[in-house]
């Protein structure tokens, strides 16, 4: 079954009752997670974009105090897999300013991690790439907090 375009599926759903799409919506939601969280985030906690991201960044901090920190190995592949819950976050939400904040978080728990990222490249690869990500995203957002958020960065890289 090939999938249509996001065009034929809105002209769809035009003609369809309030009823069909709640349905739908429904349905949608029993097949993937990802899915549901984000019917979650959307109707739930999109209005208060400060509590997401604080609940966010609660999450994150529990995730680094689970951290396997016997070797690099399972310290690598716990970071990957905090970056990527982190980045279907920034989806769900699509605003910068989350984006940079949370981006920032990570990097400064990176930093701060009790097994120091400086002995390990890939480590410190991650932490440069998520640093260049949150410097390209700056240019779209106010310059009060682009400052602010370039203080952030220097801070972060003079720790480092």
């Amino acid at each position: 079954m090939k999938a249509v375009t996001i065009k034929d599926l809105k002209t769809e759903l035009t003609h369809r009752s309030q009823k069909e799409i709640l349905t739908l919506c429904l349905r949608l939601s029993k097949f993937k997670k990802e899915n549901k969280e984000l019917l979650t985030y959307l109707l739930f906690e999109s209005a208060d974009e400060e509590a997401f991201i604080n609940g966010i960044k609660i999450e994150i901090d529990e995730q680094f105090e689970l951290i396997n920190t016997k070797t690099y190995y399972f310290i690598k592949k716990s970071v990957r897999k905090i970056l990527r819950r982190i980045k279907t976050y920034i989806r769900y939400s699509k605003k910068t300013e989350t984006e940079v904040e949370l981006r920032l978080y990570f990097c400064q728990k990176l930093n701060d991690f009790k097994s120091s990222i400086k002995h390990n490249t890939v480590l410190k690869n991650i932490f440069y790439r998520e640093i260049e990500a949150v410097k390209k995203k700056l240019s779209g957002l106010h310059e009060d907090l682009q400052y602010d958020y370039r203080l952030e960065i220097e801070s972060l890289l003079s720790e480092e």
